[in-house]
């Protein structure tokens, strides 16, 4: 067991996800508050495409978050998939979990969501812990991975280059003060060109149920 101090141990920041897991089994607080802080961009890399197509971004981050503690809290490092896998898994289970919830609400607008970052199946993690999850419901993965295809290829084409570069940014995780830094521009003229990317991906997802 870790018992991390300047003379025999590193920091825990730079230890690895997996022995802060086995520190945070043990009952470390701190190894916990550690990997969720470092995992705190993929939560939100996950939850924010559906925030674009209705939900609400602080609430479908918070469910993520409770997906990301539920992985720090149960992951076992003799299984074969590594931490960031497992704690994908975990998220992206709980946001589907909330999101099919919402769904039995005619009226929700969550009823049109669809994840618009990279699909899931592409990442080169795919381990036996992945392919659980796959065989769990593997035709509504299909489906959303070639609605979002449907859905990204329409909107880029009604976005403008600048939207079409904060759109990138956003879905990467990167908060707007990030995105701002990065292109140049102030934060209030990003949460602009998210609103207005936001506006034409419901318009267009509108369109497209319409169909």
């Amino acid at each position: 067991m870790y018992k991390c101090n300047e003379k025999t141990n590193p920091p825990f920041e730079r230890l690895t996800d997996e022995e802060l897991c086995a520190l945070a089994a043990a009952g470390s607080r701190e190894a916990e508050e550690i990997l969720v802080t470092r995992y705190n961009r993929l939560v939100r890399t996950c939850a924010r495409p559906y925030f674009l197509i209705g939900g609400d971004s602080e609430d479908l981050t918070q469910e993520g978050m409770v997906g990301l503690i539920k992985a720090v809290r149960e992951y076992d490092g003799a299984k074969e998939a590594s931490f960031r896998t497992f704690a994908e898994i975990c998220i992206r289970n709980r946001l589907y979990s909330v999101l099919r919830a919402a769904t039995r609400d005619k009226h929700s607008p969550l009823n049109q969501s669809v994840p618009l970052d990279t699909p899931f199946f592409e990442s080169n993690s795919y381990t036996a812990a992945t392919r659980n999850m796959a065989q769990r419901n593997p035709e509504e993965y299909i489906i959303d991975r070639e609605h979002a295809e449907s859905v990204l290829s329409g909107v880029r084409k009604q976005l403008s280059e600048f939207e079409t570069k904060i759109l990138g940014y956003y879905l990467d995780g990167l908060s707007c003060r990030e995105i701002a830094e990065s292109v140049g521009k102030s934060p209030k003229s990003v949460d602009n060109a998210v609103q207005r990317v936001r506006r034409k991906v419901a318009q267009y997802s509108g369109e497209i149920s319409k169909s």
